[in-house]
């Protein structure tokens, strides 16, 4: 179980990626199957060539923004819809990352796998005192989580963040007020990328190898774990939304080794994960968590979506931050004005 709380931190700074894109952004980036893999390549690939493995985390970050950063370019300068933005991103990544992880394996010009097993990492140091696999460690990496969630925090509550956020809620109401909708796009899908990438490198590092089948159908995990988390905890705040994404990417984690211990065939696991983001969707809607206004409910400053319904994010294209039904409506028309000016 330990095992799984850890995993699940890990996979805490690509939820918040997710997050900043799907819920803050409004927009469907698939570059992340890729991005992961790239982050995980580089660092590997680094590691195995004698570089620091902080350093080489930090690369495996940037080139997981310079990921997100073409697929901002595609969709604002190329006008390529954002999905197929996306998907041309990930498909181009494939083959980067074979050549990538090529470059450090002698007489290979691509590689499908590179093992870390007697590498040093950034985890080496807790392996060596003992921490990795107990509570220790596992609080150890919720302090390091909590770094990334914090950062994520402070984006969203500066003048820029704000942008992003207005960008992803009414784009023309936004350039209407003369704000670059294009650069706010770009920057947004450079830092979830960069986010995503980065946990691409911490997971290579903790399971001892990278691989080019590591990314494939993670954007789903990612959602499942953002949906999980906020049908709990709502999103009525910043800082409890990226709470939330941080917790359910535990809880997914948590929910997937139940099911292993269970008995379940660990190939039915990308079917566990489409029902639980299913159950994610719908729970919140029909079931009981409707009935809990403890967590989802409150006043108070508001986060970038605070529509109960997790289907409404993924769907609607225009949203309002935080405000009652009547308030969204007003504000709705006002929008529509000032874009029509």
């Amino acid at each position: 179980m330990i095992g799984a709380l850890e995993l699940g931190l890990i996979y805490g700074v690509m939820a918040l990626g997710v997050y900043l894109t799907f819920r803050v952004l409004n927009f469907p980036d698939l570059t992340v199957d890729g991005s992961f893999t790239m982050g995980a390549a580089v660092a590997a690939a680094l590691i195995t060539n004698g570089q620091n493995p902080v350093i080489a985390t930090i690369a495996g970050g940037a080139a997981g923004a310079l990921a997100g950063v073409c697929t901002g370019l595609l969709h604002t300068k190329g006008k390529i819809d954002g999905l197929l933005a996306g998907i041309l991103t990930m498909i181009a990544l494939w083959s980067v990352n074979l050549r990538i992880m090529g470059t450090a394996k002698e007489g290979s010009a691509v590689a499908a796998n590179l093992p870390l097993l007697r590498a040093d990492t950034v985890f080496t140091p807790m392996k060596e005192a003992g921490l990795l696999g107990t509570w220790v460690g596992v609080l150890i990496l919720f302090i390091g989580v909590m770094i990334f969630k914090l950062f994520v925090d402070w984006l969203l509550s500066t003048n820029l963040g704000l942008a992003i956020q207005a960008t992803g809620d009414n784009g023309p109401m936004i350039r209407s007020f003369g704000v670059s909708t294009d650069r706010t796009t770009i920057l947004t899908l450079a830092v979830s990328n960069c986010l995503v990438a980065l946990c691409g490198a911490f997971i290579a590092q903790y399971q001892g190898f990278a691989d080019i089948s590591m990314g494939i159908g993670l954007i789903l995990v990612g959602l499942a774990s953002v949906i999980l988390g906020q049908a709990v905890f709502g999103q009525r705040f910043i800082w409890l939304a990226s709470f939330a994404v941080v917790f359910g990417a535990v809880l997914y984690r948590m929910i997937i080794f139940l099911a292993l211990m269970a008995g379940l065939d660990p190939n039915d696991m990308k079917l566990i994960t489409a029902v639980l983001v299913v159950a994610a969707l719908l729970l919140p809607r029909w079931g009981f968590l409707k009935r809990i206004p403890s967590l989802r409910g409150r006043g108070g400053r508001a986060a970038p979506r605070s529509d109960s319904d997790p289907n409404v994010a993924l769907t609607a294209g225009v949203g309002v931050v935080g405000l009652e039904e009547s308030e969204k409506s007003a504000a709705m028309e006002s929008s529509t004005s000032a874009g029509e000016r």
